[in-house]
């Protein structure tokens, strides 16, 4: 398994960042992919991925930051990216639904995130929160036919627009509600080989986890729900969306 979207270095793991590992590891997952948020985190993401071999870095600037970003930071991400060349640029993207973060800087940003995406060949991971639309424009404007559209939850037709541009789509803990009804039709009518997990930890804990840190030892539980919902067996879930991935991000 391939946790697409882990946070593993926040401070919420520090107590037990290495127990937290080994119990991954003996679960079956081999790889977790650690995005940055800003060129503040860059150091301590190149550190957990230089710790725990299971850990692929990605450096981005998070959108939810915009008003904190300085356009010197799009240097340091060039720079870190041509020294240390990530499984991909992210988290970027744009947020609609955080009303204080200016969104003329958000789509600067994005956008010249997406300029250096396409200059070292890096797919992307999305932070797509109630910007589905705006966000396949300007991957259309840019050409950007890879990456993770990371806990997706969209219409089917925007779905079917960022399939059709390249791109996967990240399920996690979001699909694991009863209440979801639109993300878990998604995830028995999409091609399952559009499909990546994702944990997004310690965020977007799952249902039985409610209100607690998330962590990437659920990601054989969040397997097992996308097979339950789509009536396949488990192993068959963690094939695909393994090969998926890696399709995506070359790990291995």
């Amino acid at each position: 398994m391939i946790d697409t979207h882990c946070h593993l270095d926040f401070a919420d793991f520090d107590a037990d960042r290495v127990a937290v590992v080994a119990r991954v590891q003996a679960l079956g997952v081999t790889a977790i992919i650690v995005p940055a948020v800003s060129a503040a985190n860059f150091a301590a993401v190149q550190t957990v991925c230089a710790d725990y071999a299971i850990c692929r870095p990605a450096f981005g600037l998070h959108p939810v930051f915009a008003n904190q970003h300085q356009p010197a930071d799009l240097q340091a991400l060039r720079d870190i990216v041509a020294m240390q060349r990530p499984v991909a640029i992210g988290e970027i993207g744009l947020d609609l639904f955080v009303r204080d973060v200016d969104m003329a800087q958000q789509l600067y940003y994005f956008t010249e995130q997406l300029k250096i995406a396409s200059e070292f060949d890096l797919p992307v991971l999305l932070h797509t929160r109630y910007a589905n639309d705006e966000i396949m424009k300007q991957l259309r404007r840019f050409n950007i036919r890879r990456g993770i559209a990371h806990a997706f939850n969209g219409s089917t037709q925007q779905a079917e627009a960022f399939i059709k541009q390249g791109f996967k789509l990240g399920f996690g803990g979001a699909m694991t509600y009863t209440r979801a009804t639109n993300l878990r039709k998604l995830a028995v009518e999409l091609p399952l080989e559009s499909i990546v997990l994702e944990t997004d930890a310690p965020d977007m804990s799952p249902a039985w986890a409610h209100g607690q840190r998330n962590s990437p030892e659920y990601m054989p539980q969040i397997a097992q729900v996308l097979a339950d919902l789509r009536g396949v067996n488990i192993n068959e879930v963690i094939a695909a969306t393994t090969r998926t991935a890696n399709s995506i991000l070359c790990l291995f």
